[in-house]
């Protein structure tokens, strides 16, 4: 009883976290951009824009649903479903923790994930191709002619992409010898003369960096980000697969989209760049999310104290610096440290690589359709079999 309870406690944490998350990505996308543009972004909705996200999410529920009528009804509504589905689901299965954690003030052990599954990359990968199938879908199903190029441009971008991911996935896999995310960030624990962490772009004797690479490129196509938004390309399909959707039904397909954003970066700071470790050795590691959060809030009391250079800062900066510090201070409790700590830098990484995600976004453009296919099946595919063989030949080696 009391792990159904727990169980129940952690799916309302985590949804609400991540639905969350998901529409803040959207504001921290928008203001990158704008800063990379030098343009203002967001700020009439609430202070800095801060309400922005939720003022979108009423705009989409209220907004009337227009579905033109030579669509194919059912599988026109399915294909939204599918997307988000797909999209939501493989987040039960990324520890963002440690496991046997204990809950402070209680007798309660939880691992810091939903269910922990000693095949839990290959169902996040099954998954996440499937994934496919509600875009493909939302093409055929609106009996539009953009709808569908975009769609079967979809189809065959991220099955293309599908191939040198896979072949990038594998090989830290070798070096590894598990599938189990867990056992996985477990085996790169520690580090290099007390300085160069064990993660595997830094793992002897075959460092990952180049899987790396390849990972991340075919990440952005498999979730159809700039330079490889192909099927939504604008100024050609007129936004692609989705062009016949309006009101939450589009905005399934825009959920979708920053889930397996999501999903992707989580995947790499998992088998990359070593999960929850710390960048630094555990003794000063467990200290810099207390460090970074009160040095974050002094910041902000001094802006909105000394120096408010836009309205509202004088209010809602020492707002924010308070809080900073008070998390600080949570994060310098020692009991409350080996639970949160884990959690910062599994979060701070994640944060990283989304941030890779919109500044390539706000700098790069589009790539033709032929460039994007031949990019897949003449370099990055060959690359990644190059790699895995190579990485299979130095651990066969000094295995033996």
């Amino acid at each position: 009883m009391d792990f159904m309870i727990l169980s129940l406690i952690k799916l309302g944490l985590v949804l609400f976290i991540f639905m969350t998350a998901l529409a803040y990505i959207q504001w921290i996308e928008r203001k990158v951009i704008a800063h990379v543009q030098l343009r203002v972004g967001p700020k009439r909705v609430g202070p800095h824009g801060l309400l922005q996200p939720l003022a979108d999410v009423i705009k989409l529920i209220t907004k009337e649903g227009m579905v033109p009528s030579h669509v194919h009804p059912v599988f026109y509504y399915l294909a939204p479903f599918v997307a988000v589905f797909f999209a939501l689901i493989p987040i039960s299965f990324i520890p963002f923790g440690q496991a046997n954690v204990k809950i402070p003030f209680t007798d309660i052990t939880t691992n810091m994930e939903l269910t922990d599954l000693n095949i839990g990359l290959l169902l996040i990968l099954g998954l996440s191709g499937m994934g496919v199938y509600g875009i493909a879908l939302a093409g055929w199903a609106s009996n539009n002619k953009y709808s569908l190029i975009g769609g079967l441009r979809s189809s065959a971008q991220m099955i293309s992409y599908e191939l040198p991911m896979a072949l990038a996935l594998v090989s830290p896999l070798l070096m590894l010898n598990t599938v189990s995310l867990r056992e996985l960030v477990n085996g790169q624990e520690g580090f290099y003369f007390n300085v160069i962490p064990r993660w595997t772009i830094f793992l002897m004797p075959a460092p990952q960096i180049f899987s790396f690479i390849i990972f991340m490129i075919a990440g952005f196509a498999e979730t159809n980000r700039v330079p490889f938004d192909l099927p939504e390309a604008e100024n050609e399909l007129v936004a692609g697969f989705h062009v016949e959707y309006a009101s939450m039904k589009f905005a399934a397909f825009f959920m979708a989209e920053y889930a397996n954003m999501v999903t992707v970066c989580s995947v790499a700071t998992l088998l990359f760049l070593g999960g929850w470790h710390p960048i630094v050795v555990p003794g000063i590691g467990n200290w810099i999310p207390a460090l970074v959060h009160i040095g974050g809030g002094a910041i902000c009391l001094y802006h909105g104290l000394v120096q408010p250079a836009r309205k509202w800062d004088n209010i809602t900066l020492p707002v924010f610096g308070v809080a900073f510090i008070g998390a600080g201070l949570l994060f310098a409790i020692p009991i409350v440290q080996e639970l949160l700590a884990p959690v910062f830098w599994f979060t701070a990484k994640l944060l990283i690589l989304l941030f890779v995600f919109i500044w390539v976004r706000a700098t790069l453009p589009r790539f033709r359709y032929d460039q994007l296919m031949r990019f897949a099946w003449l370099f990055m595919f060959p690359l990644a079999l190059v790699n895995l063989l190579i990485t299979g030949l130095l651990v066969a080696a000094t295995t033996n």
